[in-house]
């Protein structure tokens, strides 16, 4: 093998440190380090010696085995996503390309569920070092922000093995990026696309800042000189001794209130460029890559939103019908160097995520047990501003023939910003009693005629990680690793959410009072701002709603060391054996931002120690058929949001969330057993079947009239099932004299069944409640939350041998999961459950040259269908959409040109 060939292996492998098996996948246009890779032409190259670098586990060779795939090679149960085949799904993020893997589904905005445990369950690592979130209601990133052209490989690994945090439920997906090419290359792509509900029809925006296309603000959106001046008081706004009218006049403008319709939104719009090269360098090979990108999308939708308080679903509550359109940029880039010298290599990565979601909505509804002949209208806008910088370096040294050793550091850094997050809401009586009864009017008392409010949020994590491998070959048959681990991740988040309140005389019933009422929210606030107002109390008013803790700090500090070995113990039989001691210190505590501080609140404090054993025998029944039987333990902590006993409203799902500060740690135990043949290259068939013990999971419930989420330890839960996975192709032969075709028929099956355990005697802890018993909370046999009893893939497709040219159809489905639990009571509701359905795509890719210039063309359609969102509740014959809306088809066309 060539020194820029080992140089262009070796520094994807390192950042993999954390794999207990195997680094996959290099890049279009570098070496091919499997037996099992394709070329960015789609041409199958001659398999060479595989030379994986497995920190944690020595070295794998695979001599002379050229159809030996790389997931047999493995110690582990994984499902690997190489280039090649991400690009096949022509997914525009790694959360829709995991979508397609055997027992993976996404949830929500890009979360990834493995085997129906939730988001708590999974472990995302990039380059093998942890990540931060930028979600408040999360600590696991959601995979959506992550463009498939950053990215070399995933891969999926279901059986925990000791070097991995210990945080591992349902299993790791590590993401690996683009590395240093053994040749040099430039490549540029741009796109469009657009949807048959939202691209050049009626949507919604407003006006914001210039600057909003590239998805960052121009300062208009910066806090204003009265609010700033107030959060630096350090005062209280009950304390009577604010001036908040002027505050409220500088919060509501016209360029960040007032919703326009657009007549035509526009199509969306990609753009990258990606860059390589090495070159000689003293001793060794030294190799730099760059890669950046933009994208703008538009999606309008109409959520039908009900819900109700009664057990039966019999009286409604409210009732409204959402148009809502979002415009989502993202700005991506990715720097790396990488350095090889004799056996030896080191490699530094950069990474850079801004992505960006600028929200206009209007409704229209009724609260029937309020008021059956009133109309409400609501309006709001929102900009939410996601960031996410990583910066790794790796290194692995041969210290010796038979020692090595990995080391790792990194820093990553999130961010989510959300100002100025606007509502109000508008009443139409219809009562012919009100001379105004025939327009909307807003009177801004707190929600008896009419409201309006104001949310500034803000996050930052800091995440920093290191760690360290020694591995040593005691006999060529048994390899022995040595491990330690540190990650410490410190969050930050404030939400100051306020409410506009109009002094009382403006309850009056005058002309002049009511015509007030009808302008729009800027001029509203602003002239219940004015003079002829401030003698009525001080004018318009703001309250706090949250005076109590407005804002938290949270900390997480692991500390891990581990042993584990891989023993060959025979020809066919080996067996990957391990511990891991890991301490957790996990610390969530309010800050506190008044000077007079309030009435203190629950710190919560867990400080945890476990040991987590892993084994997983391999025993290979004949060449490319092999069996293997894993167990393990492992565990889940709370997200920190769960933890602290402050309100928040999730505006993408329209549903309000409060903590438990006395959530505590679940433990799992694993199981499974899986046979696996590896028939010819590329091609294969899977069986496995996997069982779950939880003790004290972590689920949602609902409380009180408002239908806030909540959260508390479970007494127990179980899930099991089944895989199928298999993958066949088929030749064709040259059937149109365009080269030989063949045919790919890819296709997986999941079966999982779950419930949770909760006997009569049974007990929960939960913040500020009259009640600890579990039933008051928790449905013996229900689910668990996101879990679908189904969940299928299948890949069809065509595909030159000699040249890029596919044709697939992608068609995934997942059966009804429960998104979040029905209000508990005497009589419980029935839970909210999402019906995700059939979704059938078609991707066509293909390679040609003009000009002298090699390019690629890829058209897609995606939701064929039109399958449509469907969240709901239902009682017998009674249902209710909880957010329930129309998916259009998407059309893309793409085109890349490489140089």
């Amino acid at each position: 093998m060539s020194t820029s060939s080992r140089l262009a292996g070796a520094l994807l492998f390192t950042t993999a440190l954390t794999f207990p098996a195997l680094a996959h996948a290099q890049d279009e246009g570098a070496a091919n380090d499997t037996a099992t890779t394709s070329d960015n032409d789609g041409q199958h190259q001659d398999a060479e010696d595989v030379d994986i670098s497995v920190p944690g586990g020595g070295e794998i060779i695979v001599t002379g085995r050229a159809n030996r795939n790389v997931e047999e090679s493995s110690t582990q149960v994984v499902s690997v996503l190489s280039a090649a085949e991400i690009a096949r799904t022509g997914e525009g993020d790694i959360a829709g390309a995991l979508s397609r893997v055997t027992g993976l589904s996404v949830v929500g905005n890009g979360f990834v569920y493995v085997r129906g445990l939730g988001d708590r369950y999974s472990l995302a690592l990039l380059n093998g070092s942890p990540l931060p979130s930028p979600e408040p209601l999360k600590r696991v990133v959601p995979l959506d922000l992550f463009p498939t052209g950053l990215l070399s490989s995933s891969l999926v690994q279901k059986s925990y093995s000791a070097n991995y945090p210990g945080e591992f439920g349902g299993g790791v997906i590590n993401l690996t990026t683009k590395a240093v090419p053994r040749d040099a290359f430039l490549t540029v792509s741009v796109g469009a696309s657009g949807d048959s509900i939202t691209t050049f029809h009626t949507g919604l925006t407003y006006y914001g800042s210039s600057s909003d296309w590239t998805g960052y603000d121009n300062g208009n959106r910066d806090t204003p000189p009265a609010l700033q001046a107030f959060f630096d008081s350090g005062d209280r706004l009950s304390s009577g001794t604010v001036q908040s009218a002027q505050i409220a006049r500088e919060i509501v403008t016209g360029r960040n209130s007032v919703v326009q319709t657009w007549n035509d939104i526009p199509a969306n719009f990609s753009g990258s460029i990606s860059a390589g090269k090495s070159w000689p360098l003293g001793d060794g090979d030294f190799g730099v890559i760059a890669t950046a990108g933009y994208s703008s999308k538009w999606k309008t939708t109409q959520p039908h939103q009900q819900t109700s308080l009664s057990a039966d679903l019999s009286t409604i509550e409210s009732d409204f019908t959402t148009t809502k359109t979002d415009q989502r940029v993202v700005v991506n880039g990715l720097f790396g160097l990488g350095y090889e010298f004799s056996e030896n290599s080191v490699r530094w990565t950069n990474l850079y995520i801004h992505d960006t979601i600028k929200q206009s909505r209007i409704g229209i509804g009724q609260r029937p047990s309020q008021n059956n002949l009133a109309d409400f209208f609501r309006q709001g806008t929102g900009w939410y501003e996601r960031q996410l910088f990583d910066s790794q370096i790796v290194g692995e040294f041969e210290l010796t023939d038979r020692l090595s050793l990995d080391v790792r550091g990194g820093y990553a850094n999130s961010k989510r910003k959300a100002p100025f997050e606007l509502t109000f809401e508008y009443v139409r009586t219809n009562s012919p009693a009100d001379p105004f009864g025939a327009y909307f009017v807003n009177r801004l008392n707190n929600g008896n005629g009419g409201n309006g409010s104001v949310t500034f949020s803000d996050l930052n994590e800091d995440l920093w990680s290191g760690g360290v491998d020694l591995t040593y070959e005691l006999f060529p048959e048994l390899k022995v690793t040595a491990g330690a681990a540190y990650s410490d991740t410190h969050r930050s988040v404030s939400r100051r959410d306020f409410l506009f309140l109009a002094p009382n005389q403006f309850m009056g019933s005058s002309e002049v009072i009511s015509a007030i009422g009808m302008l729009r929210p800027d001029r509203l606030v602003n002239a219940l701002s004015a003079p002829t107002f401030l003698m009525y109390s001080n004018g318009l008013q703001m309250i706090e709603t949250d005076e109590g803790n407005p804002a938290f700090a949270a900390d997480l500090t692991t500390w891990a060391g581990y042993g584990k070995g891989t023993w060959q113990i025979a020809d066919a039989l080996s067996l990957d054996l391990g511990v891991r001691y890991e301490n957790g210190d996990q610390m969530v505590s309010p800050i506190q931002v008044f000077t007079t501080p309030g009435s203190g609140t629950v710190v919560t404090g867990l400080k945890k120690d476990y040991w987590l054993p892993a084994a997983t025998l391999t025993y290979e029944i004949e060449p490319g058929m092999q069996v293997r039987l894993n167990a393990s333990k492992t565990i889940a902590r709370p997200q920190f949001r769960e933890l602290i006993n402050q309100p928040y409203f999730d505006p993408e799902t329209s549903r309000p969330y409060r903590g438990n500060p006395l959530l505590g740690d679940s433990q799992l135990y694993n199981a499974e057993a899986r046979f696996e043949y590896y028939f010819a290259r590329d091609e294969r068939v899977s069986v496995a079947g996997f069982y779950k013990k939880i003790d004290n999971p972590i689920e949602a419930f609902i409380v009180g009239v408002d239908l806030t989420t909540s959260y508390a330890n479970a007494p127990e839960a179980t899930l099991y099932g089944a895989e199928l996975d298999l993958q066949k192709y088929f030749d064709l032969g040259d059937f149109v004299g365009d080269g030989m075709r063949r045919l790919l028929v890819g296709a997986n099956y999941t079966y999982t069944q779950s419930k949770l355990k909760v006997g009569p005697n049974d007990t929960v802890t939960y913040f500020g409640a009259a009640s600890t018993i579990a039933s008051d909370y928790f449905q013996d046999g229900l689910p668990l939350t996101g879990q679908s009893d189904h969940l299928v893939n299948l890949q069809v497709g065509l595909e030159n041998d000699g040249r890029l040219s596919q044709q697939t159809f992608l068609v995934s489905y997942a059966s009804e999961r429960v998104v979040s639990r029905g209000l508990n009571g005497t009589i419980p509701q029935p839970d909210i459950i999402e019906r995700p359905g059939v979704q059938l795509d078609f991707v066509w890719r293909e390679g040609f040259n003009l000009l002298g210039v090699d390019l690629e063309a890829e058209a897609e359609v995606r939701n064929i269908l039109g399958t449509d969102h469907e969240e709901y509740q239902q009682s017998g014959s009674n249902r209710l959409d909880v957010n329930t809306y129309k998916e259009g088809t998407t059309y893309g066309l793409s085109i890349s040109a490489n140089f």
